[in-house]
């Protein structure tokens, strides 16, 4: 089959909104086998992230000018309406190009009626709802209308600002591998290849590039960098390891905190990190291996810890399982994908994991947890929960960008960086 820029864009409109796939992970594998231009792997990175950013007001749209709500069409034809909207509205792409291409993409059955609401959209395209409800700040956003009251109940008049940051496209981070090189020294590296790196004001470690392939960049093979937003280095430094400290991260994988931590600690300390498949902790493994740190791997229930020195370790970071939604400027389908009720489930595992990390800190030894998302019942609630039935956990303050705190938030449209709660705890002596 010869694929088209349009055609693989449509194949991962149609897998993540409805088998479930994440976006991240499925393009980059849909594009490496394509064998697309470099030009139409752009346009067809561009199509794919960008209708799926924009789903809430794309389906509001098609809603508009369908003659049937859009769950009851076919998979097929709401996938090939959701990327011809996106085209005529969010592109420079010509309407006639963007409904004829797209209807070619259709099941031969459906055209017509393809045909019929693209160019209803195109001929007339709905406003875009100018309201303060949830639910049209949702369509302006792409991020879901519970989220957006979620948000209101944070931010106040800055949940919109929030919410439309949370659906922009990121920046690349790499945090330099300062075990390997400097940050000048990759900066240097980088601007010979032709390519402007920015300072990132959360962390000193990191660089900000507009996209790329990162297994490209130089110092990739020498492990000079990992692929880690600024939020997620900030967490480090609010664990805050020190030369020979045993540090043990329950939640590890893909393994970009836990490898920055080996860095911190040096030769004389240790990191044990763990998840709860076995796959999964092969990617901390081969992170580690190629960025030359030692990290000691294990597969287990984050929920039933089974090892540990026998005075304790002394820090402990949770990187908890969470709804991702912080991450939604790289993982667009988290803006619309997590449900409320998810929450509370979400919420007892949270509990869970970090209860048992503490019985394994030594007295006087650092917890620090973090998600990358921001509803109450997964940040305040559990940390509530927490000083409440754990008191031997006392809270303990953060140095963070608005002063010092024992909980913060880091949100795009302030920090630049992922949206991130981090807390931190000492364990009573």
């Amino acid at each position: 089959m010869t694929h088209t820029a349009r055609s693989v864009a449509l194949e991962a409109v149609r897998r993540v909104t409805d088998e479930g796939a994440y976006s991240s992970r499925l393009i980059p594998a849909l594009l490496s086998r394509s064998g697309l231009s470099e030009r139409d792997r752009a346009l067809a990175t561009e199509l794919s992230f960008g209708t799926l950013r924009r789903l809430q007001g794309l389906d509001r749209a098609i809603g508009l000018r369908a003659s049937r709500p859009i769950g009851r069409m076919s998979p097929g034809a709401r996938a090939v309406l959701r990327l011809g909207a996106y085209q005529i509205a969010f592109t420079r792409i010509p309407p006639h190009a963007a409904v004829g291409e797209s209807v070619g993409l259709a099941n031969p059955r459906e055209r017509g009626f393809v045909n019929a609401i693209l160019r209803r959209l195109a001929d007339d395209p709905p406003a875009p709802p100018t309201g303060d409800a949830e639910e049209d700040v949702s369509a302006r956003t792409g991020l879901a209308p519970w989220a957006v009251r979620e948000l209101r109940v944070l931010l106040g008049g800055d949940a919109e600002l929030a919410a439309e940051a949370l659906g922009e496209r990121g920046w690349l981070s790499l945090r330099t591998n300062t075990c390997r090189t400097s940050v000048s020294a990759l900066s240097e590296a980088l601007r010979a290849a032709g390519i402007d790196p920015r300072p990132a004001h959360l962390h000193p470690d990191c660089l900000l590039l507009d996209g790329g392939e990162p297994s490209r960049l130089p110092g990739f093979t020498e492990g000079w960098f990992a692929v880690q937003d600024q939020a997620s280095a900030f967490v480090v430094s609010a664990l805050d390891p020190q030369p020979g400290d045993r540090v043990f991260d329950p939640c590890a994988a893909p393994g970009g905190k836990s490898c920055h931590v080996a860095c911190l600690v040096g030769a004389s300390g240790s990191v044990v990190a763990s998840d709860l498949r076995p796959e999964r902790v092969t990617l901390v493994r081969r992170n580690a291996q190629r960025l030359g740190l030692r990290v000691l791997t294990l597969a287990q229930d984050a929920t039933g810890l089974a090892l540990a020195p026998r005075d304790g370790f002394d820090r402990v970071l949770v990187d908890a399982p969470c709804s991702g939604i912080g991450s939604a400027r790289r993982r667009p389908e988290l803006l619309w994908r997590p449900k409320r009720a998810d929450l509370s489930p979400l919420a007892k595992l949270q509990v869970r994991i970090v209860a048992g990390a503490a019985d394994v800190l030594r007295p006087g030894g650092r917890l620090v947890y973090s998600v990358c998302t921001f509803p109450r019942a997964e940040t305040d609630a559990v940390c509530d929960a927490l000083v409440r039935h754990r008191p031997e956990l006392q809270p303990a303050s953060i140095d963070g960008p608005d002063g010092p705190a024992p909980r913060l938030r880091l949100w795009p449209h302030r920090h630049g960086s992922d949206g991130m709660f981090v807390a931190a705890f000492t364990k009573r002596r």
